[in-house]
């Protein structure tokens, strides 16, 4: 008899009553209850509380006649009319991140990733191609189980004006892991949500459907982002993926045609774009009007993030993952593979290729070029811009080296020389770094939008882009002009050409780009270029781009203690130690950085295998951002910037460096600051020249060694023009990095 009281009792307590979802969540703030001890005091995870308390899900014997214990006698101690707080008091320990960036219209290494040609087919007819669709709203299947905590400082780059857009409001993206047999996806800001999905495809359908994730677009005529979701090893197993790839897959970029996953999605309707099931798989459904259909994953444990840029962030909980990706992605954009790819995806989200005409006589509108963009389809460079192996060139002997006078050769400066006897005297090398250099040379650049045109004879024009075969061998550094009518002798043997990357003077006639020769007519020399290639469709294409990535550098940096105006040496104290503050910061400023050089790396992204000989075309070919010429315009006026500030600090101290490289400089100091040998009076820097600042073009302390030690290394390995400023941070030289 007391087995069936027990089942009455069991049976009666499975219906207790429970107040609304709304009820219970007032109950429990009033109380200054976290999700997390009501979850450890009925024994069940924190997400089903917050489920429990979001009306998505109702709480089950046996824990539901406890759950009806607790609130009851909250409701005695909490009438409906007492003031209850605004929200929950669980406060995560990660800092909140926005879900997604401000939309904001712009006007005018080598990646182990997929390369941006890999997108997916959307086949829209053009009078819908810009209809807004009517996308319904997803629903979450749970609730965020903690509160978005306040930022510590004023909102990141990003940050939408008007609150969060009600489509993404879960974030950019989510790390999904397992833990005891149930899938949970970590989003920014410590939300974290039931995933019910057992598959893949699953998985994607409830992205799409129920996640809530994804980010506005960047430009008006532009796409929103799509959902990224970021496996980690646990879930690679639960999915059915392997934690790990083999050789044959590491080299191939992908698992087999045939894997089992590859076999669910394609059952599913599911289709995958020619990359494969790689390192950032992108898994879609042919488009329908507007109305885009994909999911791109993430797998760190398959070489996704690039330890070179992204350090350990593979290795991350789960939470702390979602908060680095999640910073990244609201300052920059959602990543959409390597930092390369991400560079040079920024550059087309920022200026779509189409935009939505005027409405015709039936009211419709059509897919159009959008003005300012590099267009959707992609065009011929010019033969010296082309390089070894392209098309163009397919015609020429097999083993031809093309001299100056045929290729294009703007690069970055590696360029030292033997320290004079004064500057052994010295006991100190110090560098400086330019901050965010490659960025600062795109800044206000005009650069060509479309193909170009061949010129004879031309004149030239400081304000048309293009490449010019000129001979610049006349320019005597000697002798420059630094502002008008204003000429200043040099020392020439202690500088390195501003026209060639290894500093040595020019020999005849060679092909440079724009910003060059305009540095040529700058010092106070005429040039007379002997035939071009122009392009009178131009620019300022990289404006949006440089000040989307500055602001998302500076921004970083503020949050790690380095502000964007202080004093020189309050800047040296706080770039001091500046990455122990907050390890997951200082890897998005990595990759901020690296999303800079790899984007522009990419305009010129060579073969990658899959087959190709010299002659035939690559894949990268195929889309409008491969762009030697612009490539080679930003690194052009990256040299001549760093070059203009050599200079000058040459005419007013005395002083030249003894090695550059990129956007380092060496020069050798009484001093092992910085500040003991620029030039600052009063506080402030000599104008034009070198100056202590986080903005990109300023400059920061590198590192310091001993003369002693550059003369050392340079004896050791026999080489008198070992460039130093490679090893000035740390001072490790290998017996390898001595004989490049």
């Amino acid at each position: 008899m007391s087995e069936l009281f027990d089942a009455v009792d069991a049976l009666v307590s499975s219906r207790s009553t429970l107040p609304p979802p709304a009820e219970r969540k007032r109950l429990r703030q009033a109380h200054g209850l976290t999700l997390d001890e009501v979850a450890a005091a009925l024994q069940v995870r924190r997400a089903t509380v917050s489920g429990w308390e979001a009306g998505k899900t109702e709480p089950r014997p046996p824990e539901r006649d406890a759950y009806a214990r607790m609130l009851k006698q909250l409701a005695q101690l909490y009438p409906a009319s007492a003031p209850v707080p605004s929200q929950d008091t669980a406060v995560s320990e990660t800092p909140a991140v926005p879900a997604v960036p401000a939309p904001s219209v712009a006007e005018p290494a080598k990646a182990r990733t997929e390369p941006t040609t890999d997108r997916i087919p959307e086949p829209v007819p053009e009078d819908t191609a810009l209809r807004p669709a009517a996308v319904p709203h997803p629903v979450a299947t749970t609730r965020p189980t903690s509160r978005r905590p306040p930022a510590r400082n004023a909102a990141p780059v990003g940050s939408p004006a008007g609150g969060v857009d009600a489509r993404f409001e879960n974030g950019p993206l989510a790390v999904v892991d397992v833990a005891d047999g149930q899938a949970l996806a970590y989003c920014v800001g410590g939300l974290v949500l039931d995933v019910p999905a057992k598959s893949i495809s699953a998985l994607v359908e409830w992205t799409l459907s129920e996640g809530r994730l994804g980010q506005p677009k960047l430009s008006g005529p532009g796409k929103d982002a799509d959902p990224l979701i970021v496996l980690t090893d646990a879930a690679c197993e639960h999915y059915g993926l392997p934690v790990t790839l083999t050789k044959e897959e590491r080299l191939a970029g992908r698992i087999p045609e045939g894997h089992k996953v590859i076999k669910q999605l394609t059952r599913a309707n599911w289709q995958l774009t020619k990359r494969g099931f790689g390192p950032w798989a992108r898994i879609y459904r042919p488009a329908q009007g507007s109305e885009r259909a994909c999911v791109q994953l993430c797998i760190p444990s398959w070489d996704a993030l690039d330890t070179r840029h992204w350090a350990n962030t593979g290795q991350l909980p789960p939470a702390d993952l979602a908060r680095l990706l999640g910073t990244y992605a609201a300052r920059v954009m959602t990543p959409r593979g390597s930092t390369a790819v991400t560079g040079l995806e920024l550059m087309t989200a920022l200026h779509p290729p189409t935009r939505a005409s005027e409405p015709d006589a039936d009211g419709r509108r059509h897919s159009e070029h959008n003005p300012g963009s590099l267009g959707k389809d992609p065009v011929d460079c010019a033969p010296c811009e082309a390089p070894d192996g392209h098309p163009l060139l397919a015609d020429l002997p097999r083993f031809h080296h093309r001299t100056p006078a045929e290729v294009l050769v703007e690069e970055a400066y590696d360029w030292a020389r033997p320290l004079t006897d004064a500057e052994c005297l010295r006991p100190h090398l110090v560098g400086i770094d330019v901050n965010m250099a490659f960025a600062a040379g795109a800044n206000g650049l005009t650069v060509g939008l479309g193909a170009p045109t061949h010129v004879k004879n031309p004149v030239f024009d400081p304000k048309l882009p293009g490449s010019w075969l000129v001979d610049l061998s006349h320019v005597d550094l000697s002798r420059v002009k630094l502002a008008k009518d204003k000429w200043v002798e040099l020392d020439a043997g202690l500088l390195p050409s501003p026209f060639t990357p290894k500093g040595e003077r020019p020999e005849g006639s060679a092909w440079y780009a724009t910003p060059t020769v305009a540095y040529a007519v700058e010092l106070g020399y005429d040039v007379t270029p002997i035939e071009a290639y122009v392009r009178h469709d131009a620019g300022r294409y990289l404006d949006g781009w440089y000040n989307r990535l500055r602001d998302a550098y500076i921004a970083t940096m503020a949050d790690l203690g380095v502000g964007a105006d202080l004093p020189p040496e309050e800047f040296l104290k706080a770039m001091d130690g500046y990455r122990s503050r907050d390890s997951g910061l200082a890897i998005v400023v990595s990759a901020v950085k690296a999303t800079v050089k790899g984007g522009i790396g990419k305009l010129r992204e060579r073969p990658r295998g899959e087959g190709w000989k010299p002659g035939q075309p690559w894949r990268a070919l195929a889309r409008p951002t491969w762009r030697p010429d612009i490539r080679a315009a930003v690194i052009s006026r990256t040299r001549i910037n760093m070059h203009r500030k050599i200079v000058k600090h040459a005419a007013f101290t005395g002083q030249y460096p003894v090695a550059v490289l990129s956007d380092c400089a060496v020069y050798a100091s009484d001093g092992p600051s910085p500040l003991d040998f620029l030039p600052y009076r009063d506080g402030k820097p000599l104008p034009g020249g070198f100056k202590l600042g986080v903005n990109p073009g300023l400059v920061k302390w590198e590192g310091t060694q001993s003369v002693l030690w550059g003369e050392g290394v340079r004896e050791q390995f026999n080489a008198p023009e070992l460039n130093l400023a490679r090893y000035i941070k740390d001072g490790t030289v290998t017996d390898q990095d001595a004989g490049e």
